[in-house]
């Protein structure tokens, strides 16, 4: 039988829990936005890309708590469990965001960048003022998709001792023997906020539809 005492008893522990989740989920998001885009406009460096893409392809093909464990393995003690998660996180999810960045990047038409050149604009010049403003506004939505996609993984984290939302249900769960109600309130906090988030990216994804 539900005890709603208990409930609330613990609600401040799994709000804490969920605090860690949210910030692992933003700091790892940024690192994937900024590495992702550096590593789409790289890879169209002749050989360099190439080496990049391969290099992508093993961490897009191996399991994201592999990954985790291996780098908190061989990590020095210094780093904390949450910085060695958010950095992983963020280079796992890069690796797909900059396919997102690279499909924007080849969507802008050819006539764009002969018009760069012919007008001797520098490097700078035509990826900031003429290729990246039309880019991103074109993958903003997929790289909504991925923001959840990172949220959903975060319960991952428990593997290297990161005290998240589901390490500290269950810890709760297994302290009182209430698994069940503590992974029913997981589980609803995670809609919390997954829900809101899908509801955003819709209205990015219809408003951006005919760019």
């Amino acid at each position: 039988m539900w005890d709603l005492e208990f409930t609330y008893e613990v609600m401040p522990d799994l709000l804490e829990g969920l605090w860690v989740t949210v910030q692992a989920t933003v700091m790892g998001y940024l690192i994937a936005l900024a590495l992702g885009l550096a590593i789409a406009m790289v890879r169209r460096v002749p050989y360099v890309g190439s080496i990049l893409h391969g290099v992508m392809e093993f961490i897009r093909t191996t399991p994201l708590l592999v990954q985790l464990v291996f780098v908190f393995l061989i990590a020095p003690n210094t780093i904390s469990a949450m910085t060695i998660g958010v950095v992983v996180l963020g280079i796992h999810y890069s690796a797909y965001t900059a396919e997102v960045y690279r499909s924007g990047i080849e969507g802008v038409a050819k006539g764009q960048w002969e018009a760069a050149r012919a007008l001797s604009l520098p490097a700078s010049r035509t990826w900031g003022a003429i290729v990246l403003p039309q880019a991103i506004r074109k993958v903003i939505p997929a790289l909504g998709n991925y923001l959840i996609a990172m949220f959903k993984d975060t319960p991952l984290l428990f593997a290297i001792g990161v005290t998240e939302l589901l390490t500290q249900a269950q810890r709760l769960g297994a302290a009182n023997f209430r698994v069940v109600e503590m992974y029913t309130i997981v589980g609803f906090l995670f809609l919390i906020v997954s829900i809101p988030s899908a509801i955003l990216i819709r209205r990015l994804e219809r408003r951006y539809a005919a760019v």
